[in-house]
């Protein structure tokens, strides 16, 4: 069991091996400054595991394949952060403005978005919300949604598809009332039949590159500000080759990828499209 404070926190050398191993395994920068979040974040799996102190749980890490469990929840703990359906208002009216009402003009029928990095899935409903609502004639259209996240537990909830409260408050009420159905009588949403037919998750590790057919839309926020410039080039390569020609990227605003964006136009500070 640890005997670590609460308010315990890893050395400077522990600080440096641990952000090194976890560089190495996921792509993800930790400065020192997170000395402290990495440190309360770690406590947590000495709570789970029973392991004594950060030593011990560095030794008990590097001693495991990274498709361990452990490993999954080590990283769980590290790359968290909070998610919602329908975060990030700009991002929905452009695709429900702009991006659906064009690949209606189109003449197509076959529609293929990837949500990478999705954490628990609210961004694959959500995505899947606006296309049951907008896209006439639905039941003729050929719709993938695919969410990948690093992490097997995020996955695991993204498949459950439970959403409380909060992460359903930027939902319009118009479109819960449709898309969604409440869970007995607490205040968890899960969404229909009809969303989920077009909704599918597995874990991947953005460093590799994704098997597949090719994607018109991919949605990559909010995970790229964790890379170095390296991890980022690596990231931004294995984004690209999963894209078809003329398809668009949504981004994060500071995922810092600017300059790395020579096979792309960007028409806004978070939206490009692949040449």
């Amino acid at each position: 069991m640890s005997h670590l404070s609460a308010t315990s926190q890893v050395t400077d050398d522990q600080m440096r091996r641990y952000a090194k191993m976890i560089y190495e395994v996921a792509g993800i920068e930790i400065s020192p400054a997170k000395k402290q979040l990495l440190s309360n974040r770690i406590r947590r799996r000495l709570k789970q595991t029973g392991i004594a102190d950060f030593e011990e749980y560095f030794k008990f890490l590097s001693k495991l394949p990274t498709s361990h469990e452990e490993w999954d929840g080590f990283l769980q703990e590290v790359t968290t952060h909070e998610t919602y359906l329908f975060r990030d208002e700009s991002n929905w009216k452009w695709l429900r403005g702009e991006f659906i009402p064009e690949i209606q003009k189109s003449g197509k029928n076959s529609l293929r978005v990837w949500s990478a990095a999705c954490s628990t899935g609210d961004e694959a409903y959500t995505i899947a919300c606006c296309l049951a609502e907008d896209i006439r004639n639905l039941s003729a259209w050929r719709i993938q949604i695919l969410g990948s996240d690093i992490g097997i537990g995020a996955v695991r909830e993204a498949q459950e598809a439970r959403f409380g409260e909060r992460s359903m408050r930027l939902v319009p009420e118009s479109l819960k009332n449709r898309h969604f159905k409440r869970v007995g009588d607490v205040n968890v949403w899960e969404p229909n039949a009809k969303l989920r037919a077009m909704t599918s998750f597995r874990q991947h590790n953005l460093l590799d590159r994704l098997s597949g057919a090719p994607f018109d839309l991919v949605f990559l926020k909010n995970v790229l500000i964790y890379f170095n410039v390296d991890s980022k080039k690596r990231v931004m390569k294995n984004i690209e080759q999963t894209m078809k020609p003329g398809g668009f990227l949504v981004a994060g605003a500071a995922e810092g990828i600017g300059d790395l964006m020579g096979a792309f136009q960007r028409i806004h500070p978070w939206l490009y499209q692949k040449k």
